[in-house]
Parts: C-alpha cells; sequence; structure tokens
C-alpha cells in the first residue's frame, strides 16, 4: 500500500439507543437525515471535501444497511484505486474474535488496518454527527502547535456541559485538564469526539490500554486522560461551525428543524461544501394545486396535495388531500392519507396514517404510556406501523404496533 498522511476511522457502530424504536433495525449513522441524507453522509462529505480518501468505517450494531448503503464509496468519490473507504466490522482472529469494547479498542482492533497506509497522522470521527467541518485546517493547528494529539471543541452552555467531555486549555489552547461528562464542570470546552493523533503515539497508548485490565476501552474514560497524565502535548482546535450531536429524538428533531426558515442554521445547500449521499434515483417531487406548503423541506419522489408547514419529507412521502403535516419529520415512503393531521411527529418509513386520523391529538382514542425517549410533546410512529382511519395518538408516545380502529375491523381492515 502507498503512504497515506493521514487515515481517517468513522466509529459508526453504535445502537443509538436513545432513538429507541428508529434505531430497532438500523446503526445510528444510517438513520435518516434532512429529506435526502443519512447521518453517516457528513463525515464521509467532511472527509471527502476534506481531501481525505482513505477512510476505513467500523461497523458493529445492525451493520447491513448501512453497509449496503456505503457500498464502494463512489457517491463519496471515494471508490478509487489508492485509498477509498472500507467498512470495517469486528472479525473472527486466531485467538478468537470480539465485539468492538469501546472507541479505543475499536481502533486498536484495526491498527493492522492502519499500519497498511504508513500514516503520520489518524483522524478519529464519530459517526452520528450532523456537522460541516475542514480537517484540513485543524490538521495544520495539529502541525502548528506540534501536538501530540489534537481535540476540536465547541463552546457549550454551562447548564449542558456535564453531557459532554469537558476540558481546560491555556491561553494557547494546550489542554491541561480532561473530564468525561462531569458532574460539575470547570469548564465549557466541549469535545465534539474529533480527534487528530500522531500514529505512532496513538499506537502506542492503544497497546497500553488494551493490556489495561481496568480499562473502559475508551478515548474519553481512558486513552485522553492517560495521555494527560503523561504531560504529552495535547491541544484544543476551537471550532464555530454548526455542530449537533443527534443522539436523541428531540436533538434529531432539533437538527432537522434548523435547516428550515429563510436563515438556516444549517445550511445544506452550499455548493462549495457539499453534503453528498447515495443517490436513490427518484423522480422530481410534485405539489398539486391543492398543496399549501411552508418552510418545508421535500425531497424528490413526493406528492403534495395537502398542507404542509414547518417540517421535512424524505423520499417518496405522500400527503394526501386535507392532510396537515407540522413541525414534524417524516421519513421514506411513508402515506399521510386524507384528512389526516401530524403535529411534531416523527414517522419512520413506510408507515400509514389513515384517514382523518390525528398524531400528537390533546383527546386521544388510544391511551398509551409515555416513552421514555419522547419529550417536549413529540410522538414517534415507527416503520411500517399503520395508524387506522380517525385513530387519535397521543404526545410522547411511541407507536411500534399498526392501530385499527373497531370500524375498520369490522370491514376487514383498512
Amino acid at each position: 500500500m502507498p503512504h497515506c498522511e493521514c487515515v481517517a476511522m468513522i466509529l459508526a457502530g453504535g445502537q443509538g439507543s436513545r432513538l429507541g424504536a428508529l434505531t430497532k433495525r438500523v446503526a445510528k449513522p444510517a438513520v435518516p437525515f434532512g429529506g435526502k441524507y443519512r447521518i453517516i453522509d457528513f463525515p464521509l462529505s467532511n472527509c471527502a471535501n476534506s481531501g481525505m480518501y482513505t477512510v476505513g468505517v467500523l461497523t458493529q450494531y445492525q451493520p447491513l444497511e448501512l453497509n449496503t448503503y456505503i457500498g464502494s464509496g463512489q457517491s463519496w468519490d471515494m471508490d478509487r484505486i489508492h485509498g477509498g473507504v472500507y467498512v470495517l466490522p469486528p472479525f473472527q482472529r486466531n485467538k478468537g474474535g470480539e465485539w468492538y469494547k469501546g472507541t479505543a479498542n475499536a481502533i486498536y482492533q484495526n491498527i493492522s488496518f492502519i499500519e497498511q497506509f504508513s500514516p503520520e497522522y489518524v483522524l478519529v470521527l464519530s459517526g452520528d454527527h450532523i456537522y460541516k467541518m475542514d480537517y484540513r485546517k485543524m490538521l495544520s493547528a495539529h502541525k502548528e502547535n506540534g501536538a501530540e494529539a489534537t481535540i476540536a471543541v465547541i463552546d457549550v452552555p454551562l447548564e449542558e456541559a456535564s453531557r459532554y467531555g469537558i476540558l481546560s486549555a491555556d491561553e494557547n489552547q494546550r489542554i491541561f485538564a480532561f473530564e468525561e461528562k462531569p458532574a460539575n464542570p470547570k469548564s465549557t470546552l466541549a469535545s465534539m469526539s474529533v480527534y487528530i493523533f500522531n500514529w505512532v503515539r496513538l499506537r502506542e497508548y492503544l497497546l497500553d490500554d488494551e493490556a489495561n485490565e481496568k480499562s473502559t476501552k475508551d478515548f474519553g474514560h481512558d486513552l485522553i486522560p492517560a495521555m494527560l497524565r503523561d504531560e504529552r502535548a495535547l491541544y484544543a482546535y476551537r471550532f464555530e461551525g454548526y455542530w449537533k450531536d443527534v443522539g436523541t429524538i428531540q436533538s434529531l428533531w432539533a437538527a432537522n428543524m434548523d435547516m428550515l426558515g429563510k436563515s438556516p442554521t444549517l445550511n445544506l445547500y452550499d455548493t462549495s461544501w457539499r453534503i453528498y449521499s447515495r443517490n436513490t434515483g427518484s423522480p422530481p417531487h410534485f405539489i398539486a394545486d391543492s398543496a399549501e406548503v411552508q418552510n418545508s423541506c421535500i425531497t424528490e419522489g413526493c406528492q403534495v396535495y395537502g398542507r404542509v408547514n414547518h417540517s421535512v419529507l424524505f423520499t417518496g412521502v405522500v400527503v394526501e388531500e386535507g392532510a396537515e403535516v407540522t413541525d414534524s419529520i417524516v421519513f421514506p415512503r411513508a402515506v399521510i392519507k386524507k384528512g389526516a393531521k401530524v403535529h411534531k411527529a416523527v414517522i419512520a418509513e413506510d408507515a400509514v396514517i389513515g384517514e382523518y386520523a390525528v398524531i400528537g391529538s390533546d383527546t386521544p382514542t388510544h391511551i398509551l404510556p409515555k416513552s421514555r425517549y419522547c419529550e417536549d410533546g413529540l410522538t414517534i410512529i415507527s416503520e411500517g406501523v399503520v395508524i387506522g382511519s380517525h385513530a387519535q395518538i397521543g404526545r410522547e408516545v411511541s407507536v411500534e404496533g399498526s392501530i385499527v380502529m373497531p370500524n375498520e375491523t369490522e370491514k376487514g381492515g383498512i
């Protein structure tokens, strides 16, 4: 293999349990986003736009759809003779196989993959964040500082700091303290889980960490604190752009909403930094004379005959005449039938909302338990679920089975 200055490793094996029903069948990085994309498109596109074409994607939980989606990497210009994109699941060794035990262990298990490119640097990324970032600028800062490791950081509100790895840095951005999800944060500089390491140094710490039986095999909990204890040269790289961890239903919904409006905080129409995706080849979307669409993202293949406001519709969604969709995300091929009302909901693939049904009702016909994944009035309708006509589904519930109203049972179903 030819020499490659920097190899990118995308950690894409997470289950994403806080996304509830949306990740029952797919890994979190494969969850649809923004009407046309999947979450994995963002780190892959960032690598392509940054000129980093040697990329390993580490998969584990429900990998089939993600592996199929990435394919040869052609959609991101990574189907190359030298370099390219490689899907790296855990594999069997002569001493037996094992799942990735943590973020650091996942990289450790792929040391041989990295070494075949003889890199000077390794870029480690999470596969479940929404952002646009030029990794070349971060690598330049890493070199200029003479760093052994560089961590991309953003400033977060103090009340949210306990959700992140929090670090403290001096006026030269050299890191002197780091704590993973501290109960009492001493800083508001939050790690974006975007790291650049000198490969020689990272390899040394990966081997030491693997040999430590007390380690959780995690970058934030173990490897970075170990480097700090040894007074290695760790630096912060301050990022000023849009970044969001979409690990919960609320943050996924909020990130989709950030695309909307006259001045969206997340701009996906910037031709100088495109977000690439695997083209589905769908026909153009159709907006009927009866339709009313405001402040929404409508993807190719959609058919809109009703009213859509402040919502994101993925490929092939149908909104029939008289139906209303507001403040919602509707995944591919879902159908909102005549007169139905959908408010502040996430409707998964191939779901059907029956005629005059209401999602997000204050007077539900079916009393369902509140979901621990749903807050702020959000409702989830799972993949393939059929909601019968005139049914009313309340707020903050996750519907994972079809609901048929009594009058439909008498007719033999819908």
